[in-house]
């Protein structure tokens, strides 16, 4: 057992519980650049840990008062389906370009949420009610689908993605859509590991360690989010995937 890595990843935990990100790319960069792992392998563990890790963060945000349970579940459960199909197009993806195209989607994912946070209205950002019926359930299934496909083939929790699509598209204020993203990321990370467990990419005992550290850390994290000023959580929010889109390819 690497207490390094645990040590290591009990303070990304609370960065990512912090944030409401389940923080697959920063791991994924953490784990290439000061540990040696595989692109492949550091993809699908730090995937699959975020099962555990989001898990307890979602607890914590759940009791915060930051989770939509409704939204949580139905676009998650699409988002898993997603996930599951993203995983098996990354196993044919080679390992440079792979690493190339993951920090390119985190590079992505952080440029789209400043644009939309900073640069467009912020009507939506605050707090409204949820669309009803057909609308509520397509809306979720447009967010599902397309960043669960975005997390299996990228390693990624598709975190700003996540979030802008809650804001944009359901709503959501800006730490409800924290907290219900560790919600949708739960299926997501679950759906993704199976998928590259019969890739033959999962590491247990890495996974055991990395799970170690950032599920503690998570829940931490996540009882600062209603005490820290709102611009500073949106800051971060958009600090963490640049960061570790540049570590990826150091």
């Amino acid at each position: 057992m690497h207490v390094s890595i645990i040590i290591t990843m009990l303070f990304v935990g609370i960065i990512l519980g912090f944030i409401g990100a389940g923080g697959s790319g920063f791991i994924i960069s953490l784990l290439t650049l000061l540990f040696g792992v595989s692109i492949h392998t550091a993809l699908a563990t730090a995937l699959t840990a975020m099962i555990f890790s989001s898990l307890s963060g979602a607890v914590s945000h759940y009791r915060e008062g930051n989770l939509s349970v409704k939204t949580g579940i139905t676009a998650g459960l699409f988002g898993a389906a997603g996930a599951f199909i993203g995983s098996h197009f990354s196993a044919q993806i080679p390992s440079t370009e792979l690493k190339w195209l993951t920090a390119g989607m985190l590079l992505f994912s952080a440029c789209l949420l400043w644009l939309r946070m900073f640069l467009l209205s912020r009507q939506s950002i605050q707090a409204k009610n949820l669309p009803a019926g057909v609308n509520f359930i397509a809306r979720s299934i447009v967010i599902g689908i397309i960043t669960g496909i975005l997390s299996g083939m990228f390693g990624i929790g598709s975190t700003p993605f996540i979030q802008l699509g809650l804001m944009v598209l359901l709503g959501l204020p800006v730490r409800q859509a924290a907290g219900t993203t560790m919600m949708v990321i739960i299926p997501i990370a679950i759906g993704g590991g199976i998928g590259s467990f019969q890739q033959g990419y999962l590491d247990i005992r890495l996974l055991l360690e990395v799970v170690a550290g950032t599920m503690a850390g998570s829940y931490i994290g996540a009882k600062f989010t209603n005490r820290a000023p709102v611009q500073l959580l949106k800051s971060s929010m958009i600090a963490v995937p640049i960061v570790a889109s540049f570590l990826l390819i150091v």
